[in-house]
């Protein structure tokens, strides 16, 4: 059986993914976990989690003892520097932490090509201090993500992005399908 930990999990490509993972492994579990605990997927094989991302204990205690897979969704732009470090930063050292107590085949962790300037960087430097950890580290850097029921403001504007996607590799929008099974494919390579 494969235990998979998804930080921030229920979100738009976190769902994508472990329907993405479930469709190249059925037998896989997931642990996904979250402050609300909150998922619109429902499947046995996914467990819910409601906990801190940023507190390694109340995540840590939660999970199973033997963790193969784990992966960071959690990310947002702040203006502050502290914000920053509290949304981005801690929960990808928890990850870490639980990578090293587990022993974990991979990690995985999203960064991004399209955003404010302070955020790509800081995201950039989060991917690099992980692949730093000596555990093999898979970094998604898309751009905007669309398809499969994304209907907010930035999705109406994939067609604008589409076409300057034409002249600049970082505007031109991705599937979310495509950035699941990908992520997938290079976590159980």
């Amino acid at each position: 059986m494969t235990n998979i930990v998804l930080l921030g999990g229920n979100g738009y490509i976190g769902r994508n993914v472990t329907e993405a993972w479930l469709a190249k492994d059925p037998t896989a579990t997931f642990y996904v976990v979250s402050r609300s605990g909150e998922n619109a997927l429902k499947n046995a094989q996914v467990h819910n989690i409601a906990a801190d991302v940023t507190d390694y204990e109340a995540v840590s205690q939660q999970l199973p003892e033997q963790v193969d897979y784990i992966v960071d969704f959690v990310g947002r732009p702040e203006s502050d520097d502290a914000a920053f470090i509290e949304v981005n930063d801690k929960p990808a050292q928890v990850m870490l932490e639980i990578a090293k107590a587990k022993k974990v085949q991979a990690m995985g962790f999203i960064g991004g090509l399209l955003g404010p300037k302070k955020f790509l960087e800081g995201k950039k430097r989060i991917a690099d201090q992980l692949r730093a950890s000596g555990i093999r580290t898979e970094v998604m850097e898309p751009t905007l993500v669309y398809g499969n029921g994304r209907s907010d403001a930035l999705a109406k504007m994939v067609p604008i992005f589409k076409f300057f996607g034409l002249f600049m590799k970082n505007m031109k929008p991705v599937l979310v399908g495509q950035v699941s099974d990908e992520l997938v494919s290079k976590m159980v390579q």
